[in-house]
């Protein structure tokens, strides 16, 4: 990691050498959660824009804390497509709206960017395990990683997690143990195994180099843009290590003249599990601020007490952002207008950020000059249920036709269709 300085714990401060602790300041035990700090100075020496080459996250390996003789995973991880949206600007009232797909990952969802970095830190470290607690798409993107490279994992998660993210699982050989309880209970198993056992811990917001490797969508979407920082940038938040990756990206990038400001950050969350909105809201502090009771449609955002809640405060104040909230109901019919406005299916985690957008631009927040980012956290096959439930609530049904032309003309005839 020659470019890193060191572990700063967000708590108190204390700086730590890189290699001097594994995952948290341990002053403050799980709690005490480290930012990785750069010489950007070096760094700007050694690299610029028109020096990067390949594809996928590792484009960016300068930028990243690993070791020069780290083996990275062969599977591609980034590079996904960022779409113009036309009619979503205007149907929200704002210049400009780009959908950042993160549901083109190998396992579908962002969080694969968080789970290369793990897998590459486990093989420095040489582990043989590594494990983590996920409400499903952190451990489908572990799992599949995982995969790629014949290591061992342990997954820990929710027994009510949606059936295709238990079945990715399954799919990649992972051993799963479905937990009889909510995240927070997975959380809480998996941190003691991993303690016990000597696993490597990828779980969010305790382990540091997570953000890091989320922060590599904030890299592509600046490049997409020209090397120009978007406006605004709404992600869905749950245990707020996307957001935290998100706001460090652009920061790394503002540190080393290569974007000249930083976009204003939306937290987007559910009614149902809003700790941070409420948090942000009243001016609370997430270190001492008790869990909620957290349950929504939204299983990627449900958290009762977000593990990554200090850099998840930060990416918002520190932009001047804002956290919004919207309701089930929302979320739900963000699904096919996203999908419908701009070709991008997403799961409600990833809708939700669309939905934000809409809530927010009725709020004044955002407006006709905006050039805006929405990131879709997730495929909308992650979870068909619900994404079946919001289009038949949109008005869209399957027609069941007759085996017959004379059927097929009936339906037709009563159907509205352009000419």
């Amino acid at each position: 990691m020659e470019h890193v300085l060191g572990l700063d714990c967000l708590v108190c401060g204390e700086r730590y050498d890189p290699g001097a602790i594994d995952y948290v300041c341990p002053r403050h035990g799980e709690d005490g959660i480290v930012d990785v700090a750069y010489d950007y100075e070096a760094i700007g020496a050694a690299v610029g824009p028109d020096s990067l080459s390949g594809r996928g996250m590792w484009r960016y390996r300068p930028l990243l804390p690993v070791e020069a003789a780290t083996v990275v995973p062969p599977i591609l991880v980034g590079s996904t497509p960022m779409h113009s949206a036309t009619r979503l600007a205007e149907a929200v009232g704002v210049g400009e709206v780009w959908v950042k797909d993160e549901g083109r990952q190998p396992t579908a969802s962002l969080k694969d960017r968080a789970s290369a970095m793990a897998v590459a830190k486990a093989t420095e470290a040489g582990a043989r395990i590594v494990t983590t607690s996920s409400t499903g798409n952190a451990a489908a993107a572990l799992s599949g990683i995982c995969a790629s490279v014949g290591m061992a994992n342990v997954i820990f998660v929710p027994a009510s997690a949606p059936p295709a993210k238990v079945t990715q699982l399954l799919a990649y050989g992972s051993t799963v143990l479905l937990v009889d309880g909510v995240y927070d209970d997975a959380v809480a198993l998996c941190m003691h195994a991993a303690a016990a056992r000597g696993w490597y811990n990828r779980t969010t917001g305790y382990n540091p180099y997570m953000s890091e490797g989320k922060k590599t969508v904030s890299y592509e979407i600046a490049e997409d843009l020209g090397w120009e920082a978007p406006d605004a940038v709404f992600v869905s938040v749950g245990d707020g290590c996307i957001i935290g990756g998100v706001y460090k990206g652009f920061a790394d990038l503002a540190a080393l003249g290569w974007i000249d400001r930083m976009p204003r950050i939306y937290g987007v969350q559910a009614e149902g599990s809003n700790y941070l909105a409420e948090a942000w809201a009243r001016g609370e502090d997430v270190l001492t601020k008790p869990p909620i009771s957290a349950s929504t449609v939204a299983d990627s955002i449900s958290a009762g007490l977000p593990r990554d809640r200090i850099k998840a405060i930060r990416a918002v104040e520190a932009t001047e952002g804002a956290y919004v909230t919207v309701s089930d109901r929302q979320i739900l019919a963000a699904i096919p207008s996203m999908a419908r406005g701009s070709g991008v299916f997403g799961e409600p985690a990833g809708a939700a950020a669309y939905a934000g957008l809409v809530e927010a631009a009725a709020l004044g927040l955002v407006g006709g000059g905006d050039r805006v980012v929405v990131i879709n956290t997730g495929s909308g096959l992650k979870d068909v249920a619900a994404a079946r439930t919001a289009a038949e609530a949109a008005g869209t049904q399957p027609i069941l036709v007759e085996a017959s032309v004379d059927a097929l003309d009936r339906v037709l005839n009563q159907l509205t269709l352009p000419t």
